[in-house]
């Protein structure tokens, strides 16, 4: 049967062995290999409901679900042995591990805003560490550990604060304009890289730690086209990577820096067709 609600998948490099690891309840988002593959970390909502929530209301503009029933989950690779790391009133997800092994970084609403937040891998000392109003998330660290790489939008007029706290009191994001920010994994000496009143999210850090790849819908008239783009950590050197699909999304190197991975609907048969692509990697 046709899933109802976006669910945790795993599969081989080549693409073969697919196999959902997730419970087939609920909503879920943000699956994760722990370092030593054979565990995973997924966020889910199936403990509000074995139903999907309820869909963003659209009236209000382009907006994402950040849903209280969202908590974040750990479990073996094949899904069994879960076991519960978060228990707030709030949103808990957007959860990735530090390459270096040793913490967790992830997006929560427990505070009253949506703020990056630290965990041991099973969950222990959770800590807040970003602080200024507005919305922090899709965090990944360095390869070295010592920085994160995120997006944010921080409302600054009282209109667009008072647009922000009313979306958020409802469970809603607006994520029209996101830019791309880096930091110390303590949350110190932040630096913002793009600053274009565009959409620009799922940031990564190329393998040497000296340049980011993120996805922006910057150079589209329309702004219902996104591409992959890379930029120094400095915030020079920006550089268009894609040309080709209306949608690429979320890249991500592998290990060794050989092979870059992204979604895409290039060569897609339907509207909300997307697909997992992987190509080489030649600087």
């Amino acid at each position: 049967d046709t899933l109802k609600c976006d669910q945790i998948f795993t599969m081989d490099a080549d693409g073969q062995n697919v196999r959902m690891v997730s419970t087939g309840k609920g909503l879920t988002a943000c699956g994760y290999f722990y370092p030593d593959g054979k565990h995973i970390l997924y966020s889910s909502t199936h403990l509000g409901g074995d139903k999907c929530p309820p869909p963003p209301d659209k009236s209000r503009g382009y907006v994402w679900g950040v849903f209280k029933s969202y908590d974040i989950f750990m479990a073996n690779s094949d899904g069994t042995d879960l076991k519960r790391l978060t228990n707030t009133d709030g949103y808990d997800a957007e959860t990735v591990i530090a390459p270096t092994g040793d913490k967790i970084v992830f997006c929560s609403a427990r505070d009253g805003d949506l703020e990056l937040y630290t965990m041991n891998l099973d969950g222990t000392n959770q800590k807040r560490f970003t602080f200024e109003l507005g919305y922090d998330g899709g965090p990944f660290y360095s390869w070295d550990g010592k920085r994160i790489v995120y997006r944010a939008h921080h409302p600054k007029d009282s209109v667009e604060i008072k647009e922000y706290k009313a979306l958020l009191a409802d469970g809603l994001v607006k994520p029209e304009k996101v830019d791309i920010f880096v930091m110390d994994a303590d949350g110190k000496n932040t630096r913002q890289l793009t600053d274009n009143n565009k959409a620009n999210f799922g940031p990564f850090f190329f393998p040497d730690d000296k340049r980011i790849i993120f996805s922006s819908n910057m150079n589209s008239p329309t702004g219902r086209n996104f591409n992959l783009f890379k930029i120094n950590v400095d915030g020079t050197g920006l550089e268009q990577i894609t040309f080709t699909g209306g949608y690429n999304f979320f890249p991500m190197f592998t290990r060794d820096g050989k092979n870059l991975i992204f979604i895409s609907s290039r060569n897609a048969k339907s509207r909300y067709e997307f697909n997992v692509f992987i190509a080489d990697w030649v600087d």
